[in-house]
């Protein structure tokens, strides 16, 4: 028997399964909510957290095995048990790979899944604190490391793996703060010359008259200046907002990548020269050659080996392992053994816009850590732009509709922070009954 502060979600879309397990883990002390389809399952999960998550493999709307790896995006911290009408290899394998604890055989032998779930808390704590140590070690101090594990991701670290190993010429794409930077030092770092200078420069802030000069150099009466493609030698020159070059200085630019050598502002004599350049922008170059901004020779030598990288918004499984990375950054900088308080802040983290992308939650992250108190950071402390982002305004002019609105999100809220009803309706100053009758007015699926 175990306490009820263990919740547990079933998801099966078969009606005497669904009501008998539901029955049989309330009588042995467990909080328990059921949905039928991958869809209910996730509405539930968003609006409170649960401790376990009993998914049925086929659902009518999807697979249990990919429900379960939605399920821990939205809260990590939940343990899975899956339901398979087969006992094969294969099927357990595939169970363990989804994060599943334990997987269950049709006909459910209730024992059987007593004794599972009673395994499960048994190991349950040891679990987490082990996974959290494992996160603290692996977690890497510096800042070149590419962090997410989300298809997007993932596709642009092969792209950086292949680029990287050739020591070709590369152009990133992609919009303001998803880290282009990153990219290009990654690639720089995993590169066949990692230990050669690494040289930024970003041509939107430099005014044009200096551009040549700090990139291939001058000779003046008072001696010579090389640029910054001699002074990277074998290294990498990374030109961000390329785009903002003069036309002049693509030219030489273009000339500087084919032939390999470059010419001093004021000079006769040729250098050889031979960096790997890794161009960036937030625009799209086909437009800014129709537009007779950027030179075609020059973007055909650029995107040979074009990598997008893709914005915050479509990357969104990769926010949780992002927060704890800066979440731990920014704590060691301020001497702080931050913690996030709960998966309440991962969602609001995961439903906020992000037109800044990863630069405005790394932001938003240090100032959640400066604001906090003590050591854990609350949905309160991040940026109040993105707490308005949980709370959508009503669509209506009603008030008694806008009023309805906004009682149904302060219960929800109140329910997520204390899933007892007793101790829920205590702290809304009502009565239990008054509470259960709300719940049903408002359409509150628990």
């Amino acid at each position: 028997m175990f306490k009820r502060a263990h919740s547990v979600l079933v998801v099966e879309d078969e009606d005497i399964i669904r009501t008998s397990l539901r029955e049989m883990l309330i009588d042995e002390g467990y909080e328990v909510a059921v949905a039928a389809s991958v869809a209910a399952a996730l509405h539930q999960a968003k609006q409170r957290d649960y401790d376990v998550a009993i998914c049925d493999v086929q659902l009518p709307d999807g697979d249990g095995l990919v429900l379960l790896r939605r399920l821990q995006q939205i809260n990590p911290n939940i343990s899975g048990l899956i339901i398979t009408a087969y006992a094969t290899v294969e099927n357990a394998i595939e169970a363990f790979k989804s994060g599943a604890f334990d997987f269950l055989i049709k006909p459910v032998i209730f024992d059987d899944l007593a004794n599972k779930l009673r395994r499960l808390f048994e190991y349950r704590e040891l679990y987490l604190e082990n996974q959290a140590l494992r996160r603290e070690l692996s977690r890497r101090e510096d800042s070149d490391e590419i962090i997410g594990s989300s298809k997007a991701i993932q596709q642009v670290r092969d792209a950086i793996r292949k680029v990287a190993v050739t020591n070709a010429n590369a152009l990133l794409v992609g919009e303001s703060g998803t880290g282009k930077e990153l990219f290009a030092r990654t690639i720089h770092k995993w590169g066949p010359k990692q230990n050669e200078r690494f040289v930024v420069i970003n041509c939107a802030t430099r005014p044009e008259s200096e551009l040549d000069v700090l990139l291939f150099g001058t000779v003046t009466s008072a001696g010579e200046q090389p640029g910054l493609f001699r002074h990277v030698g074998q290294g990498t020159l990374y030109l961000d907002e390329v785009t903002q070059l003069p036309l002049a200085t693509q030219g030489k630019l273009l000339r500087a990548i084919e032939k390999q050598e470059v010419t001093p502002v004021g000079g006769t004599e040729t250098f050889a020269v031979n960096p790997r350049v890794i161009a960036a922008t937030t625009h799209d170059l086909t437009l800014e050659i129709a537009a007779g901004r950027f030179q075609e020779d020059l973007f055909y030598r650029l995107d040979g080996v074009k990598i997008c990288i893709p914005p915050l918004r479509e990357r969104l499984d990769d926010i949780p392992e992002l927060v704890e990375f800066f979440i731990g950054k920014h704590g060691r900088a301020m001497g702080r053994n931050a913690t996030i308080s709960s998966s309440d802040t991962i969602r609001l983290l995961m439903s906020a816009q992000w037109k800044g992308n990863v630069r405005q939650l790394d932001n938003a992250i240090e100032r959640a850590v400066m604001m906090s108190e003590g050591t854990v950071v609350r949905p309160s402390d991040l940026p109040p732009d993105l707490r308005g982002a949980e709370q959508p305004l009503p669509d209506t002019d009603d008030l008694r509709s806008a009023l309805r609105h906004y009682e149904r999100l302060h219960i929800l809220r109140v329910l997520d922070q204390f899933p007892d009803k007793r101790e829920a309706a205590k702290r809304l100053k009502l009565g239990l009954s008054s509470l259960y009758r709300k719940i049903e007015e408002l359409g509150i699926d628990l």
